[in-house]
């Protein structure tokens, strides 16, 4: 939310010529118009596709969050002062941050594959999270459909989705595969004991949000081809064993990034930046500049789970860091 307050000073009459009643009225907010009658209150379903080769891409929206004041905090080498004239350089507003959250469907001739299952059903109405459900059924896709569901990593806006409103596995009929790095991590019970306070309800939650899901979780090693064309690469730092995904079909290839950015008037303008959420600062920057430099000079489109919808594009060489060439809109395919 903007904190910046409207004050309603020199608008009004002079006090002496004003009742104080007239006073009062002229300083009061106006009331927001209300909605055109037919008109809802939100934009189109949030879904985007494109092709690699046979294959069809689904970016599927899930919602966004707001994050106040990223100029505190957010980013643990930077002074609040260069974060607030970086964002303030790309026309960003350094009061608040949002922070966007897209899952990437694939559908190929083996089958439908979803990375990731998004922050999970939530209960507030006005959520502006956990928007997946809805949008999957926009873009025409049965979440009963999916046949594997892929992890980039374990945050909870990225394994919430795995049970439904009652507490369900939500894809019970999907293959569940996870890195096997990340696996052991996070359910390693004397990483847990060891972890600092604010990090035990984090090992918590990953274990209840698996657990409907007991034997039927697929370990995936480093370099692992899932399906043809669709290879595990390991890219930590974000967490121990964030993993992406590269996928090549004919002469087309894609990059599922998951974490390994954050939005990318951050991590793409100022790849040394270390924003607040990687559990290995050092290692995630050098994760990100070696696959940025790959992706950069081969020119391989990329999805990424933080950037503004429609979340994907080619990230470009920038001087002494890159810049994100968003995909441009097509109403075909």
């Amino acid at each position: 939310m903007d904190r910046r307050t409207l004050i309603a000073t020199g608008l009004a009459a002079p006090a002496l010529l004003a009742t104080a009643r007239d006073a009062a009225a002229q300083a009061a907010p106006a009331p927001a118009p209300a909605a055109p009658p037919g008109l809802a209150p939100a934009q189109a379903p949030g879904f985007y596709r494109f092709r690699v080769g046979q294959s069809l891409v689904t970016m599927v929206h899930d919602g966004q969050a707001v994050r106040p004041d990223p100029t505190q905090g957010f980013v643990r080498n930077a002074s609040p002062e260069e974060v607030a004239a970086s964002m303030r350089a790309q026309g960003l507003d350094p009061a608040r941050l949002v922070n966007p959250f897209t899952v990437t469907v694939l559908r190929t001739p083996r089958g439908t594959v979803m990375f990731d299952t998004g922050n999970g059903p939530q209960t507030a109405a006005d959520s502006r999270v956990g928007q997946l459900g809805a949008n999957l059924a926009a873009a025409g896709i049965d979440a009963g459909s999916i046949d594997m569901v892929v992890f980039t990593h374990f945050h909870g806006d990225h394994v919430g989705g795995l049970l439904d409103g009652a507490g369900n596995a939500a894809f019970p009929r999907a293959r569940i595969l996870v890195p096997e790095r990340e696996w052991a991590f996070w359910m390693d019970e004397a990483q847990a004991s060891r972890a600092p306070e604010a990090m035990r309800p984090a090992f918590a939650n990953v274990r209840r949000r698996f657990a409907p899901y007991d034997g039927k979780v697929e370990r995936v090693a480093d370099g692992a081809e899932i399906l043809p064309g669709l290879r595990a690469m390991a890219t930590p730092g974000h967490t121990p064993g964030h993993t992406s995904y590269h996928l090549s079909d004919g002469s087309d290839q894609a990059m599922i990034l998951g974490d390994l950015t954050s939005r990318p008037e951050f991590n793409l303008t100022n790849p040394g930046w270390h924003v607040i959420f990687d559990m290995d600062p050092n290692g995630a920057e050098a994760t990100r500049r070696r696959v940025f430099d790959r992706v950069a000079a081969d020119r391989i489109r990329c999805a990424a789970y933080h950037w503004s919808f429609p979340a994907n594009g080619t990230v470009v060489k920038d001087g002494n860091g890159y810049r994100l060439a968003p995909a441009e809109w097509s109403s075909v395919l």
